[in-house]
């Protein structure tokens, strides 16, 4: 791995491991869809499927004590934060095994025990949630950072101003991690935002903003450790940007009217599982085999997490205003 630029304390064991939880993320995704699609999962559900980079990357280079906030599309910082995919596919199943005992949905899962603040169904909603993490970690001297996970068109919210204004005045702990894959609903970021990249307005808070590529599970390690440094150091946020896309649409309903099918394969050769399975291949971490064992492997997890969902019990009218408080 002598030609592998890795944050120091990543190994190849670690390499290894995020390959498999990319492969568990993007399945959790895809097994997701098939269920809605069926009627098997009710409500609503966004989905990250090719954005399983910036999760990943973002998340290794945190400890258990670290903390993150998370999008209505947060099932990849959710695993890749160390949530189990039993429960939250129980969540989506509506069991009472889920993290919320079924009554939060895909849109708010949360595992604070790992650290998992929670999703958020509001656009730019955990940006000051995640500020005040911060704050906490501040005033009390608690060594960790908390990262805030946002889409692009979070960007444009008012919240992201205020929190982002505050954590630089204050010099606060904590990460804003745009993962821009593109589109706010049906809107092309082309036509929501002026600047070339959205990390540009790093520079009217006076901090560092960073464009990454958000399929490139290296670069993401790196930035995001950079990050966790000034903000352990006491230097305060930075703000990274991760090029990303998102493979399928906004949400259950969008049928993708508004893209091309030449842009949809376009970003598709970027596919981040992909780059990072031929990376570890050419650098001899793994081989084609171990590669494929450890897709299975990842198969199989999301398997056992389906039945681990429909066995779970339904909740009962008596559970209805528990953990309900006023």
């Amino acid at each position: 791995m002598k030609d592998l630029k890795v944050p120091e304390r990543i190994t190849e064991e670690n390499l290894i491991e995020l390959y498999k939880q990319m492969w568990t993320i993007r399945y959790f995704e895809e097994k997701v869809d098939q269920f809605f699609a069926k009627g098997k999962i009710h409500g609503t559900t966004h989905l990250a499927v090719g954005q399983e980079a910036s999760a990943a990357g973002v998340c290794a280079l945190l400890d258990k004590e670290d903390k993150i906030t998370s999008t209505h599309r947060g099932h990849g910082h959710c695993i890749a934060k160390g949530a189990t995919p039993d429960k939250m596919m129980a969540e989506l199943f509506g069991r009472t095994t889920g993290y919320c005992k079924g009554k939060g949905g895909s849109m708010h899962i949360a595992d604070v025990e790992m650290g998992n603040l929670g999703a958020n169904g509001i656009v730019g909603g955990g940006i000051p949630l995640a500020v005040g993490s911060a704050l906490t970690a501040q005033m009390k001297k608690l060594n960790y950072v908390t990262v805030c996970f946002f889409g692009d068109g979070a960007t444009n919210e008012g919240s992201f101003h205020e929190a982002v204004n505050l954590a630089a005045v204050w010099n606060l702990p904590v990460i804003f991690v745009c993962e821009n894959n593109q589109y706010g609903m049906s809107g092309s970021v082309k036509e929501m935002v002026k600047i070339e990249d959205i990390a540009t307005r790093a520079k009217s808070y006076g901090i560092p903003g960073v464009v990454a590529d958000g399929n490139d599970i290296i670069e993401m390690m790196n930035v995001t450790n950079e990050a966790i440094e000034r903000a352990k150091n006491g230097e305060g946020p930075t703000l990274i940007e991760a090029k990303t896309y998102r493979w399928k649409g906004h949400s259950k309903s969008d049928a993708k009217k508004y893209r091309t099918r030449d842009e949809e394969n376009e970003w598709r050769e970027k596919d981040p599982i992909k780059r990072l399975k031929e990376l570890l291949i050419s650098e001899s971490v793994i081989t084609e085999e171990q590669a494929e064992s450890l897709q299975k492997e990842a198969l199989k997890e999301i398997e056992d997490a389906v039945a681990f969902a429909e066995e779970g019990p339904m909740p009962t009218k008596d559970d209805l205003l528990t953990d309900v408080f006023a």
